[in-house]
């Protein structure tokens, strides 16, 4: 048995059980791939794949099994490097952040600049993807940190510390009717086409919410991944926009309007790390200067505890 025979077997599964698409995923040979399963196999004695002549469908109950215990030893593998490159590359590494757009654009790049002058050799990596997608991403080891508002702390293999609060902000062009209005209310609202976030971003579900406990009926007439893309709509007179507060620039917004809000609630952005993976120093400090006051030592207990 070998690690590139449980790295096989993860891929293989990661993979929907495509042997082509593992092979890539591995930069291998698919008959490579065959004959490290089926060699692991004959040394276990078990059947671990459920096969229709050369194809495979899926885990046999052993296979299943040992999935579990190939991830964690993969994961622990990963953690032995990580221990010694914390002392023998104390500054020096890679950091792979999973955030969305509204968080890299916005609200990272005064923390990335310090970051990068407090660890100038630390590679950073910025993943630009969907709340479900960064859950994903930490869960499979494709990224260190993950930063978002929704999906991280419904995952329980996550730990995770708040990041900031904010509210939605309404966004208009500066001759639209709302621009003058005062207090401005769900019903005054639903008169106007609406621009907002798609399903599952930046607390589109509180946005949602709102509307349907209010009883009325709304009309959004587009939904984007990101502000940039509602505010440039909005600036054409295509609806009203619903976005993150920390999205209004003013000196490049100075065509609309922001109007704050507190009609959606209270929402919160998470910094969330996969437990059982060991984080370099130098990540930790990232989320410290994230959230200044997050209890760093409470996250690694969590995160990583030790035996």
């Amino acid at each position: 048995m070998n690690f590139q025979q449980l790295r096989i077997i993860r891929e293989t599964v990661r993979q929907n059980f495509n042997l082509t698409e593992a092979s890539a995923a591995l930069y291998t040979s698919q008959s490579g791939v065959s004959k490290h399963i089926k060699d692991l196999e004959d040394e276990l004695g078990v059947q671990l794949f459920i096969r229709k002549g050369k194809r495979l469908l899926g885990l046999t109950e052993p296979g299943q099994a040992l999935l579990g215990i190939v991830e964690r030893m993969l994961v622990d593998a990963d953690n032995i490097k990580r221990l010694a490159d914390d002392f023998n590359r104390v500054d020096e590494g890679t950091l792979t952040i999973a955030t969305t757009h509204t968080q890299a654009r916005y609200v990272l790049p005064p923390i990335v600049n310090q970051f990068k002058k407090e660890f100038p050799k630390v590679h950073l990596i910025l993943q630009q993807a969907s709340p479900v997608e960064i859950t994903e991403m930490l869960l499979q080891g494709e990224a260190d940190i993950g930063i978002a508002t929704e999906s991280l702390t419904t995952e329980d293999n996550l730990a995770s510390v708040p990041f900031y609060n904010w509210q939605h902000s309404i966004i208009t062009p500066q001759n639209h009717p709302l621009a003058s209005k005062q207090n401005i209310s769900i019903a005054d609202l639903a008169e106007y086409p609406l621009i907002t976030y798609h399903g599952g971003f930046t607390g589109r579900s509180k946005i949602d919410k709102a509307f349907e406990d209010a009883g009325v009926d709304v009309d959004i007439v587009m939904s984007a991944l990101d502000a940039d893309v509602i505010k440039t709509y909005v600036e054409l007179n295509m609806g009203v926009g619903i976005v993150n507060n920390v999205a209004y620039d003013v000196e490049r917004d100075y065509r609309l309007k922001q109007i704050p809000t507190d009609i959606f609630g209270l929402n919160t952005t998470w910094i969330a790390v996969r437990k059982g993976h060991l984080l370099r120093g130098y990540g930790y400090e990232f989320i410290s200067l994230c959230a200044p006051n997050a209890d760093i030592k409470a996250l690694k207990r969590i995160a990583y505890p030790e035996e």
